[in-house]
C-alpha cells in the first residue's frame, strides 16, 4: 500500500467536498477558543447542525468569560439542537473557570486540553493540529472506519488506532489526515454505500469489510 499516493490523492480530492466544519470555523475566525467550541459541539452531531448552531452562538460569545453572562438553560437554548446539548451547555458553562488555569486561553498541549471539561483524546487533537498547526491525530469515526477499511491498520477501537496511527503513519501527514479523511467519509466513503465503483484510491484500498457489491 502506498500511504504516499493515498494521501495526495485525498488531499486533491478535499477542494472537491465542502470543508469539514471545524476547518471552516479556523478559516472564518483563526481563532483557538471558538474552534475549540465547535469541535465540543460538533461531537454526535451533523456538520450542517453544527455549523449553523456556532454561527448562531458566535453571534454573542466572542470570549471564554462571555459565557458567564448566560445561564444554564440559556446556554442549552443557545446550542440546541445539537447532540447532548444538555451535557455540552454544561461543559461550556464550566469553559471559563477551567481556562483561568492558563490565563484565559486555549492550552495547545493534549495534556493540557484534556483537562478541560467535555474535552476528551479526539477533542484535544483536533483542537491542537487546526488551532495551533501542531502535530497531532485526531481519530473520529471516519478516520477509525477508513484506516481500517483500507487495511492501512488493523484496530478495534479509536485509541488504540490513534496509537497505531502515531507509530505508522509519517508525521508530515499528521496535521490534515483528520480533515481530509473526514470530508473523504463524509462525501464519499461513507459507512454505508461507499461508492467503490468510482473511487480515486481503489487500487491502493483493501475494502475491508466492504460487501463485494459496492466493488467492481
Amino acid at each position: 500500500m502506498n500511504i504516499d499516493k493515498i494521501y495526495k490523492i485525498l488531499q486533491e480530492q478535499f477542494s472537491l467536498y465542502p470543508a469539514p466544519v471545524v476547518d471552516l470555523i479556523e478559516i472564518q475566525t483563526k481563532d483557538p477558543f471558538k474552534i475549540l467550541v465547535t469541535t465540543m459541539l460538533s461531537a454526535r452531531t451533523k456538520d450542517k447542525t453544527t455549523s449553523e448552531v456556532a454561527h448562531r452562538l458566535f453571534e454573542t460569545i466572542n470570549k471564554p468569560e462571555d459565557f458567564d453572562t448566560f445561564t444554564l438553560g440559556e446556554i442549552e437554548k443557545l446550542i440546541f439542537p445539537v447532540g447532548f446539548f444538555h451535557n455540552k451547555a454544561k461543559y461550556l458553562k464550566a469553559l471559563p473557570i477551567a481556562l483561568k488555569k492558563f490565563n484565559n486561553k486555549v492550552p495547545d498541549e493534549i495534556d493540557d486540553l484534556i483537562k478541560l471539561p467535555g474535552v476528551g483524546r479526539k477533542t484535544a487533537n483536533l483542537v491542537r493540529a487546526v488551532a495551533f498547526k501542531k502535530p497531532a491525530i485526531c481519530v473520529d469515526v471516519h478516520v477509525h472506519r477508513i484506516s481500517n477499511r483500507l487495511g492501512y491498520i488493523k484496530t478495534k477501537i479509536p485509541f488504540e488506532t490513534e496509537m497505531v496511527l502515531r507509530s505508522k503513519l509519517p508525521s508530515k501527514y499528521w496535521l490534515n489526515f483528520n480533515s481530509y479523511l473526514v470530508a473523504f467519509g463524509q462525501n464519499h466513503c461513507t459507512p454505508r454505500n461507499p461508492k467503490c465503483s468510482n473511487c480515486k484510491i481503489y487500487d491502493e484500498c483493501e475494502r475491508v469489510g466492504v460487501k463485494t457489491k459496492y466493488c467492481r
